[in-house]
This record gives structure tokens, C-alpha cells and sequence, in this order.
């Protein structure tokens, strides 16, 4: 009895269920229809920086999806310098970097163009430049042979391997790809995102090539959506859905190889990742959007390259805390001048101290207004407890507590306030009234806080 799909006597004559598909991929593309019109209707700039988001994003998780970790910065300035984007200084790439890009950027600005033998080979040979997985020489720009046995996917440690999958014999593979091949290129009338869908599955499980199949049919599945849509450019990253969805990825891929050519939840599940990856694109809108007013309320201040140079990067999703040390390494210079552009910073209300000090001192960007209220609640609550005594008599412990709830209270509705400024414009005045009573109780936030929030509020009115 056949256990993979590939040994199936009908294979590959993939079915599904038209009516059950019907309503998940007319909602798929009614949404994929609204997201490109939104992102269309962006200026020019903006929706370069949305599509500079987004390949960025694809290029790095694709990898990540293998447990390759690439350099973001890396990443943006090979695709920036390819699409001719000026984003400043641009950091040079390693060649596996290049190769990622080069191949995804192939698959979608060339989508038009029929996918070929040997542009796959091109792909793959951009992918590893040194014909090397890691420590391993592979064979690398043309299909994979079975010298060192069946082409398997594993898990599990040495001597209790599980075999989750077993790719067709290397003597089938010129036929199975000369198929898969003819069928992408044609022009049957399936719909444009199926195709996307079918295309992966296929591919995946040919597994033409002796390692690097998985990015090249995230790549596939680009091409292929690019094709749906009629445009070069991306505003959403599957991949970056898929690697969060990993182990359900693997489990419904698993499931399909072992099952019958019957694919229909294989396309729902692929039809609901990628609904859930236009999600991703709201977000990308949102950082687009979100650097964009920065910029645009901080374009008068003086502020050298390597404040701008770092700023940016904070923008473009830079992970975990600015400290003073990683200031220095982004910005090629001396310990002590990062901490003096880090101290003109927080003076200005660009960026704020965390909690804590010494040697852990990091600072947070105050990119928006949500975000310095949100800095001041922390402070508020971090410092409860402490007050400018004059004039202050609290003789009791129970007078004491009281005061710590009620400044807790009042940190509480900064954070509401902050939630307010996601929706609509909140006012200086909504939050002077707290800021008295603040006072009242003889507390005083952060001066260059303060500041910084009555700037932007006072800014947007």
C-alpha cells in the first residue's frame, strides 16, 4: 500500500472541494483586493517603505523557517540597494544574504516570467554560494541524486529518527519537474492564489533539490501570488506567517504527503495563513505610517547622522533595548560619544531612560504619542511611593498607602489615555487634568517626559 501521496497511481491529479473553498478564498481575495488598494494609495515613499517592509520581513523569516538567523539590517540595505530605494548608508551584505534576496526579488519583480529548469538551478546556486550546508558539501544547481540514499525528512536524535517524509527516488525527478513545471507555466483556469497553494505542496513534495526546497517554495508561492495580484510589489510576508504557524505548518504538510489526493484541507489551511498574514501587512502599514509622522514632527530638529542613522534603525523593528553599548556599534563610534547623542536624546523627549541603571541603563524610542504616555505611566508607578516633601504631612501609614493607590490610580488612567491616542487625537488637556492631580499629591514625572507629551499633543491640535 502506497504511504506517500507521490506513489499514489493517480498522482499528481490533485481534487478539492470547489463549494467548501468557495467562501474562504472569495473572502481571501476580497481582502487581498482591499489591502493592495489601501497600500496603492500610499505616496510613493510610503509605499516603497511598505514594500521595503515587507520583502525584508519575507527574506528573513524564510530563513529563520530553517534556522538560518540573517542580519535584518543586512537584509533591507541588499533589497533597498536592488530596488533603488535611498535609505541612507547602506550596510554591506554577506554573499548568503545576497543569495536570499537575489532569489526572492527574481520570483517576484519577474513573476511574469515562466519559471524554467534552469532558473530554479540559478535560484539554488545563488542560495549556497559555496556549495556548503553548514559543514556539508552539497550538490548544489541541479537536482539531487540518492548516492547517499533516499532524499528523507527527519526529526528526533541519533539512533530514534523519525521519518516524516520520503521525497520520490532521484531517477523520477527530471519527469515529476518537467510535470510541475508545464502545469505552473499553463494556462489552466484555477484560480491564481490556488495555484499558489498547489504549487507549494507540489514542490515540497517532489523535493527536487538535496537541500533548500522549503525557501524555494516559499519563493514559488511568492512568484505565484505576485502573479495573482498583477503587481511586483509585496505588502504582506507568507513566510512570516508560516514561521509563526511553524509546527502546524509541518503537522498539515505531514498529513497531506501520507494522505489521498483529496488537498482540500491543505488549501484551507493554506487559504487561513495567508489571511492571517494581510493581518501582518495592517501592521507594516502601521510602522510605515508610524515612522512617517516621526520624521515628519522631528524634521526641524538638528540632529546629527548618527542620531538619524540610529533612529531609523529603532523604526525599522530594531530588537530589544537601545543601550549605550549597541548605540556605539550601530553608529561606528567611541562609547562616550554614544552617550552624549543618547543624553541630547532623552533632552530632547526622543528617547527615554528605562527603569533601572548602571551598567543595564537602556532607553526606549518615544516614536509617538501612545508612546510617551506609556513611558510616563511606567514611571508613575515605578516611582509611586516617592514625593517632593514640601509642605506634605502624612502622619500615618494608612495615609501613606492611600497616596501610593491613588498615584497607582492615576498612572492607570495615563495608560487609558494612551490607549485613547491609537484611536483619535487626545488633547493636552485631557492630560494636564491628571498631571494636576499628580501634583496634588505632591508627585512629579520626568520633566523631559512631561515635555515630550506636551509637544506632541499640543503639536497634533
Amino acid at each position: 500500500m502506497p504511504e506517500h501521496i507521490h506513489e499514489l497511481r493517480e498522482w499528481p491529479n490533485f481534487r478539492w472541494n470547489h463549494e467548501k473553498l468557495a467562501g474562504p478564498l472569495a473572502a481571501v481575495r476580497h481582502r487581498q483586493g482591499r489591502l493592495i488598494g489601501r497600500m496603492e494609495g500610499l505616496g510613493f515613499q510610503l509605499r516603497a517603505e511598505a514594500v521595503l517592509q515587507s520583502l525584508t520581513e519575507e527574506v528573513v523569516k524564510t530563513s529563520e523557517i530553517e534556522g538560518e538567523i540573517l542580519d535584518r539590517e543586512q537584509v533591507r540595505s541588499s533589497i533597498a540597494r536592488r530596488l533603488g530605494i535611498d535609505i541612507g548608508a547602506l550596510a554591506p551584505a554577506d554573499r548568503n544574504v545576497e543569495g536570499v534576496v537575489e532569489m526572492m526579488l527574481d520570483a517576484t519583480q519577474n513573476y511574469a516570467t515562466p519559471l524554467t529548469k534552469e532558473r530554479l538551478f540559478d535560484w539554488h546556486a545563488a542560495l549556497f554560494p559555496t556549495g556548503r550546508s553548514g559543514m556539508s558539501m552539497i550538490t548544489v544547481g541541479r537536482w539531487r541524486d540518492d548516492k547517499s540514499g533516499p532524499m528523507q525528512v527527519v526529526s528526533g536524535p541519533i539512533g530514534r529518527e523519525r521519518v516524516h517524509y520520503e521525497a520520490p527516488a532521484a531517477a523520477k525527478l527530471n519527469p515529476e519537474m518537467r510535470a510541475f513545471l508545464s502545469w505552473l507555466n499553463g494556462k489552466e483556469a484555477i484560480d491564481p492564489v490556488l495555484v499558489a497553494a498547489i504549487a507549494h505542496l507540489w514542490f515540497v513534495t517532489i523535493h527536487p533539490f538535496e537541500d533548500g526546497n522549503g525557501r524555494i517554495a516559499r519563493a514559488i508561492t511568492d512568484m505565484a501570488l505576485a502573479r495573482s495580484e498583477q503587481s511586483p510589489r509585496r505588502f504582506y510576508s507568507m513566510s512570516a506567517q508560516i514561521r509563526i504557524e511553524r509546527r502546524a505548518y509541518y503537522d498539515i504538510l505531514e498529513a497531506t504527503q501520507r494522505g489521498g489526493l483529496d488537498i482540500t484541507p491543505w488549501i484551507e489551511w493554506f487559504l487561513g495563513c495567508l489571511a492571517r498574514a494581510f493581518d501582518g501587512a495592517d501592521q507594516t502599514l502601521a510602522s510605515v505610517l508610524k515612522k512617517a509622522r516621526f520624521w515628519d514632527k522631528h524634521a526641524t530638529e538638528r540632529l546629527n547622522d548618527r542620531q538619524r542613522a540610529v533612529l531609523n534603525q529603532l523604526l525599522n523593528g530594531f530588537e530589544g533595548k537601545l543601550t549605550s553599548s549597541k548605540y556605539a556599534a550601530l553608529a561606528k563610534c567611541s562609547q562616550d560619544t554614544a552617550s552624549r547623542d543618547i543624553d541630547d536624546l532623552v533632552k530632547r523627549g526622543i528617547v527615554v531612560k528605562d527603569r533601572g541603571g548602571g551598567r543595564s541603563t537602556s532607553y526606549s524610542l518615544l516614536a509617538t504619542i501612545e508612546d510617551t504616555l506609556r513611558a510616563i505611566a511606567q514611571y508613575t508607578r515605578a516611582n509611586a511611593e516617592t514625593a517632593v516633601w514640601d509642605g506634605l504631612k502624612l502622619s500615618s501609614t494608612e495615609q501613606i498607602e492611600e497616596r501610593r493607590k491613588r498615584i497607582e490610580q492615576l498612572a492607570a488612567e495615563v495608560d487609558t489615555l494612551a490607549d485613547v491616542s491609537q484611536r483619535q487625537n487626545v488633547t493636552y488637556r485631557d492630560f494636564e487634568a491628571i498631571l494636576v492631580e499628580l501634583h496634588g499629591q505632591h508627585f512629579y514625572p520626568d520633566n523631559h517626559l512631561v515635555s515630550a507629551a506636551a509637544r506632541e499633543m499640543q503639536r497634533d491640535q
